[in-house]
């Protein structure tokens, strides 16, 4: 049994497109926010409070290629992935970022299936997606 575990699991909106960057070989980052809701009612007044929580979350190499061409700001995502602290030095000051590096991920609803009326969908379904995942065996990623 492992010592220690390292996951984290996601179910929100995206909060902005996918911002990619692409490097010498052929690898790929993205990134995007991801947002995700917490509704209570306050005891004291009976009033519903829903707070938002934003969370970084990172897809690399094809992954990344599918989330960039596929999703888009207000889709609804499940993440699952590890927790990361970025650190670096700006102008003097130490910055940090915590990051959740996704290593699987489901498009639970996009703005077209809202949206779309004609029974040709846009976008392919998970199973396609996978497929486009499974094609491309030789990439170094661990799914």
């Amino acid at each position: 049994m492992a010592s220690s575990l390292n996951k984290a699991m996601l179910i929100g909106h995206l909060g902005d497109e996918v911002k990619m960057h692409y490097f010498e070989g052929g690898n790929s980052i993205g990134r995007f926010p991801v947002a995700t809701n917490e509704t209570y009612t306050n005891k004291q007044t009976g009033e519903k409070v829903t707070t938002t929580e934003w969370h970084n979350v990172v897809v690399r190499n094809k992954l990344a290629e599918i989330c960039e061409k596929f999703l888009s700001k207000g889709d609804r995502v499940y993440v699952e992935g590890r927790i990361k602290t970025r650190t670096w030095e700006q102008e003097g000051t130490k910055r940090y970022a915590t990051e959740i590096h996704a290593v699987d991920m489901t498009f639970l609803s996009t703005k077209n299936d809202l949206k779309s009326t004609a029974p040709t969908e846009t976008k392919p379904k998970n199973k396609e997606i996978d497929q486009i995942v499974d094609h491309h065996e030789d990439d170094d990623l661990p799914f």
